[in-house]
């Protein structure tokens, strides 16, 4: 079987991305992209490490929708909507990179992106993807949300402890640090190379509109509704995402014995490489992959649990979530294209 993709916004990082990862699936081919932009000219023009391996013209977004039989759309919020109807009429898969579908409550989506469902039909039949928590909700699916970056690493990091009753759900601090691909591509006055380096910021401080699809995605793993206080902060690297998360115990648990909970919700994960005790998730160590590494901590004095997660925001934080997504909805093996080894240096 060979499944025929489309990339919308394929100039753009995660469409980009998306691209490089597509060039390695052995059961997908590219068959079409689409770049507002760069309309008329070679993805290798834009990208010039693509040269000779992505020499696509960028056409226009009907083309895509036409010659594909799964479109990605990396875009952002509130450009998805229109395009997901157009897909579903026409019977093909749509992956959704952006924020249209991940929110259940269009009140949600109101106060924190200021847009309205356009579709309301569509948002009862979109899928929130993030397969290690919801994988029976993708299956042959055809309308997808894809998570972002944030909103991955954040719930692998405590889904275990919260559906087990190991930690309290209200007061949970997930400190987190991106790379600044995670802006995009446009450039901005905070992703300016003389602003950027030698610099370490938080930003949108406890308001990042990440913050109410985190709380959905933990609070169906509890059973209850679960609240956090999310920092992000700017990382002057290219990619990765690190988030330290801080949650109080309610259980006098050993950390060996909540590893070993850990070790049972994701002995059989592919993606999900739990760490002995002693070792720290490092993004390095998942550089260009769709792994998640996770290490588990424990401050005895304040009874505080620690969960710490690494992923490559450009990879498992989106295109190589998306690509598993697809291979969901089309009954491929779910690792088909994705086992890329991190670089050791």
């Amino acid at each position: 079987m060979t499944v025929k993709a489309g990339v919308v916004g394929a100039t753009g990082y995660a469409g980009a991305e998306l691209v490089r990862l597509l060039a390695g699936h052995p059961q997908a081919e590219l068959a079409a992209i689409s770049s507002v932009s760069f309309t008329g000219q070679k993805l290798s023009e834009v990208y010039p490490a693509y040269y000779h391996i992505c020499d696509k013209e960028c056409g226009t977004q009907e083309e895509v929708v036409e010659q594909s039989d799964v479109i990605f759309a990396a875009l952002p919020h509130g450009l998805s909507q229109e395009m997901a109807k157009t897909c579903y009429d026409a019977g093909k898969v749509f992956i959704d990179l952006g924020a249209d579908f991940r929110l259940e409550s269009e009140d949600d989506y109101k106060t924190w992106y200021g847009g309205e469902y356009v579709h309301k039909e569509l948002h009862d039949m979109a899928v929130y993807a993030l397969p290690e928590l919801f994988r029976e909700n993708i299956r042959g699916k055809k309308l997808i949300a894809n998570p972002g970056c944030y909103t991955t690493a954040v719930p692998l990091a405590l889904a275990p402890a919260l559906k087990n009753g190991l930690i309290e759900p209200e007061g949970i601090i997930a400190d987190c640090k991106s790379g600044v691909t995670g802006a995009g591509r446009k450039p901005t006055q905070n992703t300016h190379y003389p602003e950027l380096n030698e610099g370490f910021s938080a930003y949108k401080v406890a308001s990042h509109r990440h913050t109410p699809e985190m709380e959905q995605s933990l609070s169906h793993v509890a059973g209850q509704p679960v609240h956090l206080t999310f920092v992000p902060h700017l990382l002057p690297v290219n990619r990765g995402i690190l988030a330290t998360c801080y949650a109080k115990l309610c259980c006098d648990a050993s950390l060996e014995e909540i590893w070993r909970v850990y070790e049972a919700q994701y002995q059989n994960e592919p993606f999900i490489r739990l760490l002995p005790e002693g070792r720290v998730a490092d993004i390095k160590n998942v550089r260009y992959s769709n792994y998640c590494d996770i290490s588990l901590h424990m401050d005895p004095r304040t009874h505080t649990f620690i969960a710490i997660s690494a992923i490559d925001n450009m990879v498992k934080g989106a295109a190589g979530q998306a690509i598993q997504n697809m291979n969901l909805a089309f009954g491929l093996e779910e690792t088909t294209g994705l086992l890329l080894t991190p670089p050791a240096f």
